[in-house]
């Protein structure tokens, strides 16, 4: 081998000096800066992502609403409706509700879990649209809200419900549903934010949802309660989404209630969006 060959070999296996390797990055043409729905799907499908790794998250979205159906439509429907069958006709839609609100905490659960993790902080030297991290942990809780829907829609079926609304009544109320669930996890990203454990975020979002789902028209008319309990039922933002779907689904109209709905999930959005956004971007 001559001695021109080698050292043409030996220039092509040289390394590219810093210098080199700037001035070729500086030529070429970047990559586009992704759109703020780019960005915002891509962080919904990384919620995904974590499900597939670890499947054990849908438990609570699965048993758990099929327990919750099961348990109160058997356990109060003989007292309250004279059968279980009856009964379910009223409840299902409101333990829908219920269900699909009280899993909204684990939004902020998986938030304050990668804080701690340190995830966040490679996240924001990003150069993508700042709040697309947080839509894409709601984006992604839709779909897990969406399922615990379909679960507990088909084990109300086999049980005895029959939605007069039908199919569209039915979609209606779910899509409802998840408008609500998506505005109201902003809540719980502002908790994930602020609080230090994941075990605090928790406790505090029991504590709000406990009264909000209970004390609300999901197991009984609010007629039958004290006055003084019905001011606060009537005018909970889960009675007016229990009683919007329960509407939707019956194929009735839903009036006030349908508004009340969709007021108070703007009104979330508008108050713990702003404030969860400012928490992020100082953390």
């Amino acid at each position: 081998m001559s001695t021109a060959t080698t050292t043409s070999e030996a220039q092509d296996l040289a390394p590219v000096s810093t210098e080199s390797l700037a001035e070729l990055l500086i030529a070429g043409d970047r990559p586009p800066r992704p759109s703020a729905l780019s960005a915002s799907l891509t962080f919904g499908w990384r919620a995904m992502l974590k499900i597939k790794h670890v499947p054990e998250q849908l438990f609570d979205v699965t048993a758990f609403p099929i327990m919750m159906v099961l348990m109160y439509t058997y356990l109060f429907g003989g007292a309250l409706a004279g059968s279980p069958s009856e009964y379910i006709q009223y409840l299902l839609p409101g333990i829908l509700v219920m269900s699909v609100v009280m899993i909204t905490m684990y939004t902020g659960v998986s938030v304050n879990i990668d804080i701690t993790k340190g995830v966040f902080d490679r996240f924001r030297t990003l150069p993508i649209w700042r709040p697309a991290v947080m839509v894409g942990y709601l984006l992604g809780d839709a779909l897990r809200y969406a399922i615990a829907s379909l679960v507990m829609l088909a084990v109300g079926m086999i049980i005895g419900f029959r939605p007069d609304g039908g199919v569209l009544g039915v979609l209606a109320g779910v899509l409802l549903l998840l408008v609500f669930s998506f505005a109201f996890s902003w809540v719980w990203t502002m908790f994930g934010l602020l609080l230090r454990t994941e075990k605090s975020v928790m406790g505090v979002s029991m504590m709000v949802l406990f009264p909000l789902t209970f004390l609300s028209d999901i197991f009984v008319k609010p007629e039958t309660m004290p006055g003084w309990l019905q001011a606060f039922v009537n005018n909970n933002p889960v009675t007016h989404v229990s009683s919007a779907v329960r509407d939707l689904m019956a194929g009735t109209s839903p009036g006030s209630s349908l508004v009340w709905a969709l007021g108070w999930a703007a009104l979330i959005v508008a108050v713990f969006g702003p404030v969860t956004m400012r928490l992020y971007n100082r953390k």
